[in-house]
């Protein structure tokens, strides 16, 4: 068995020597994470007068896409949305596909890196463990898995929100003897498919991705379902260079219109109701948007969609008539795209396949209820589920996620910070470079301010906390969102998000003790 829960990818190591890896190190401030939260608070704190070093724990910038490099990897996001606003990036770079893969994302960052000189503060391979705040000082004192203690005037994390992997405790792991990685421990050179017998667990954006890529190889795909995954056709094509350079005269306002749409995309829902239209008007409508692809069918639907129970059923039972036309099989069809919805539609971020059900259509591939027969234990050859089924398995792909929005954030003991894109922000309900710019700005002003007036220490208050976590808990209420324990994403959409965040440092850090 090959489970690999740390890696040396192979990649050169950019580190060299610098101050950046000294013990006891003394800078304003501490980023940790080097991907596009981390990229942007540097650059823009660098250019308000900051000293400023980020620690990360891989081997280049990237973040995500550093550590993504599985069967299938890519974006979600069509470009240019998916990409930084700064004019000195955009302006000379270009893309080769709607939809982008690892492979290219990685040259992106290395564009990135030749444009803002990002690597020369940065300590790679630097895992923080701990940080506590000195108050004394005014500092943050953090500490790394090797030792090293670093002082900070500020600490901000950009760790994103699936930064801690989980690996489910299955009996008998360790006696597999074949190929096992996580999704985010894909080994850089890659692994064999080919005639190989593939297991897939779980059925996030990752285990579409995987199942749908391993099966183009000529893989026999097995994928381990829980939950149908609602998924909706990416539509991917190439990109010219002409067509990109044309549209770059409307770069500029395009970033800005991002920042005015509910999830940070180019499009938003449209002001009317499910059944304003008549159904013929409506089943050209939805044929629209889904043609189109990406989240449109999401996030350009009726204004009624996530809040109105019936106008979501009708969306659902479009989607499955559509997913269901795609699949010949008919048990398989019930398990991918049951005619009894699983969840609202939209109330979890779908994903973006280009031929999933196709593939896992064909007789050599299959699909696993494990709603109704859990995996019970894994073998020396493959998984066994509790209906007694044994099926030998030559690569066992985990695509069992993340612990999400909080997990980076609980694994290093941390309490008040800044951060980016984690919880009780738009989140996994938006564009991740839309969040990182409209948090990372506010961020930047707010330590803008509060060393302009020579303030050391700034804590949200208890009431402001609570009234902030009644806000989140009540504009959840109000959709079809299922209701957790505790919401952990803003579900207001970007501009009301940023109007009550901004009013809080416009009002003189109202709702913040500062000294």
């Amino acid at each position: 068995m090959v489970l690999k829960k740390d890696i040396s990818t192979g990649r050169p190591d950019p580190a060299g020597s610098t101050d950046s890896y000294q013990d006891n190190l003394e800078t304003d401030v501490l980023i940790v994470g080097a991907g596009f939260g981390g990229i942007y608070l540097m650059h823009k704190l660098r250019q308000r007068g900051f000293d400023c070093k980020i620690y990360e724990a891989g081997k280049d910038l990237g973040g995500i896409w550093y550590w993504n490099c599985y069967p299938g990897a890519r974006v979600d996001s069509q470009v240019p949305v998916y990409e930084y606003s700064f004019p000195e990036i955009w302006k000379d770079w270009t893309w080769s596909t709607r939809y982008p893969g690892w492979e290219e994302l990685r040259k992106y960052f290395d564009h990135v890196e030749k444009k803002l000189d990002i690597k020369k503060d940065v300590a790679f391979e630097t895992t923080v463990t701990g940080a506590q705040f000195d108050k004394p000082s005014g500092k943050w004192v953090i500490e790394t898995e090797d030792g090293r203690t670093a002082r900070a005037r500020y600490l901000l994390l950009a760790t994103g929100f699936a930064a801690k992997r989980h690996f489910p405790d299955w009996k008998g792991v360790e006696d597999y003897k074949g190929i096992i990685h996580h999704s985010s421990f894909w080994p850089e050179e890659g692994v064999d498919v080919k005639d190989k017998r593939i297991a897939v667990i779980g059925t996030g954006s990752t285990g579409i991705q995987l199942a749908q890529d391993t099966a183009n190889q000529g893989a026999k795909v097995t994928v381990f379902q829980r939950t149908p995954n609602l998924c909706l056709p990416m539509q991917q094509r190439p990109l010219t260079r002409e067509e990109q350079e044309e549209a770059k005269a409307k770069y500029p306002s395009l970033y800005e219109y991002r920042r005015t749409t509910f999830a940070g995309f180019l499009y938003d829902f449209v002001q009317k109701n499910t059944f304003d239209d008549s159904e013929d008007e409506r089943e050209a409508f939805y044929e629209k948007m889904y043609e189109n692809g990406g989240f449109e069918f999401w996030l350009a639907n009726y204004k009624d969609l996530l809040f109105d129970e019936k106008a979501n059923r009708a969306a659902y039972d479009f989607w499955a008539k559509k997913a269901r036309a795609r699949i010949t099989d008919p048990r398989k069809r019930d398990i991918m795209a049951p005619l009894e919805p699983p969840h609202a539609f939209g109330t979890k971020r779908p994903s973006l396949e280009q031929n999933f059900y196709e593939m896992i259509d064909k007789p050599e591939n299959d699909v696993v209820d494990v709603k109704k027969t859990p995996i019970k234990e894994f073998t020396e050859t493959g998984i066994t589920t509790e209906d007694g089924t044994h099926r030998e398995f030559d690569v066992i792909a985990l695509a069992t996620g993340f612990d999400s929005v909080t997990g980076g954030m609980k694994n290093m003991g941390l309490s008040n910070m800044f951060f980016l894109y984690g919880a009780q922000g738009p989140t996994a309900f938006s564009n991740g470079p839309t969040c990182v710019e409209c948090q990372g700005d506010w961020i930047v002003d707010a330590m803008t301010e509060l060393k302009k007036d020579g303030i050391t220490y700034c804590d949200a208050t208890n009431e402001a906390t609570e009234i902030w976590r009644q806000k989140v808990t009540e504009l959840s209420d109000k959709t079809l969102f299922r209701k957790p324990r505790e919401q952990l994403n803003y579900a207001g959409g970007f501009p009301l998000y940023e109007k009550e965040c901004r009013e809080a440092l416009e009002n003189g850090f109202r709702g913040f003790v500062t000294a």
